[in-house]
């Protein structure tokens, strides 16, 4: 079975020129393509079920631009969207991907790695998603080109239809980057998380730069400095960093969802942020499956010289070196044995974690 003749006369003469990209609107029978001079449309006149001629189209197209009927391969569906992409592909790849009609094959684009502005303009053009927006944002082309702003834009303004706390979470970190919104836009982001606590960690994924200084430093900051003119350690570094107005305005906001994750993507990011925030380069372990068993590691790995060094010029920094050691074994595999036997949420989840939380704010508090 072929295409009707008049389109496939018309689309002929469309390939003849020189298209950037094809879209298929499906419930309109309608291909639009996008060029150099603008966009173009072509109706479709299907002469059997829609959903088989166009089928038939995506066939005809993938032969004029591959060289066979076959297209992009549908069934990597699952693995495109978990990010992996299609790699580190040529633009003109990429290019006649975008050429296919098929939107699992503008999804591959969109996670392919170092893809360009321009085809990320073209995918956008193809298939203008929040899931395709955050994607683009991952390139440092895309972010520092003209569709950085234009993308920022858009995830800042579909924010209020986002119900996934997982899309909150990777939207707001995606318009954080630098350059891609005004200070007022940060702001406005910033209030919305007093009424859902995921934005809070789109923050946190930017570490203590991306959080307002609206917290006083330690008390021991001063000191903390000094000491670490005189006694250069990673430990030292790290709490003099915690220790400054943002990184205790940090340390705020992590115990804020602690409190109160709304759900379990939120709990799961937040004890793999919180790990990641206090992680330290001594190779520590972070699968623990069992709060105990991390305490008594903790309670180990203290008594180790490069630890007790600086003990001993600084007793008070035992419960802040307690609490580091403490907070950068988390991950979300403490979480593991009791989200995977249940789809709880809200109240009833934070009571089933409520073993786990409350030991981790008492050492986010030891520190603030």
């Amino acid at each position: 079975m072929e295409l009707t003749q008049q389109d496939q006369l018309r689309l002929n003469v469309l390939l003849a020129q020189t298209v950037q990209a094809i879209r298929i609107d499906e419930s309109r029978m309608k291909l639009h393509a996008l060029s150099e001079k603008g966009e173009a449309s072509i109706d479709l006149h299907a002469d059997c079920k829609d959903e088989k001629y166009l089928k038939l189209v995506r066939q005809w197209l993938s032969t004029q631009v591959l060289g066979s009927p076959g297209g992009y391969p549908v069934y990597l569906k699952r693995w495109t969207r978990m990010g992996q992409g299609i790699g580190t592909a040529s633009s003109d790849s990429l290019e006649k991907l975008l050429l296919l009609g098929e939107p699992e094959a503008v999804v591959a684009v969109v996670n392919a790695q170092d893809i360009s502005n321009e085809i990320a303009r073209r995918a956008w053009w193809c298939s203008p998603t929040s899931e395709n927006a955050r994607c683009l944002l991952r390139s440092p082309a895309v972010v520092n080109g003209s569709m950085g702003t234009e993308l920022a834009e858009f995830l800042v303004e579909f924010l209020p239809f986002e119900e996934s706390s997982r899309a909150i979470i990777d939207s707001v970190f995606s318009i954080l980057q630098p350059g891609l919104v005004n200070e007022a836009t940060r702001v406005d982001v910033w209030k919305r998380a007093k009424r859902r606590n995921a934005f809070y960690l789109g923050f946190i994924r930017h570490g203590s730069s991306s959080l307002p200084n609206d917290k006083p430093a330690h008390p021991d900051y001063q000191h903390c400095q000094t000491l670490l003119q005189h006694h250069p350690s990673p430990v030292l570094e790290l709490l003099y960093e915690l220790f400054s107005p943002s990184g205790q305005t940090l340390l705020d906001i992590m115990g804020i969802v602690l409190r109160k994750p709304n759900d379990q993507d939120v709990a799961v990011e937040c004890f793999n942020r919180v790990g990641d925030t206090f992680r330290l380069d001594y190779n520590l372990p972070r699968n623990w499956r069992d709060i105990n068993e991390l305490n008594d590691c903790v309670k180990k790995t203290i008594t180790a010289k490069v630890f007790q060094d600086i003990i001993e010029i600084w007793p008070q920094a035992q419960q802040y070196i307690y609490a580091i050691l403490y907070l950068s074994m988390l991950s979300e595999t403490l979480l593991d044995p009791i989200f995977g036997v249940t789809d709880s949420i809200g109240s009833v989840m934070r009571k089933r974690i409520k073993h786990l939380t409350d030991p981790i704010l008492v050492q986010l508090t030891a520190i603030t």
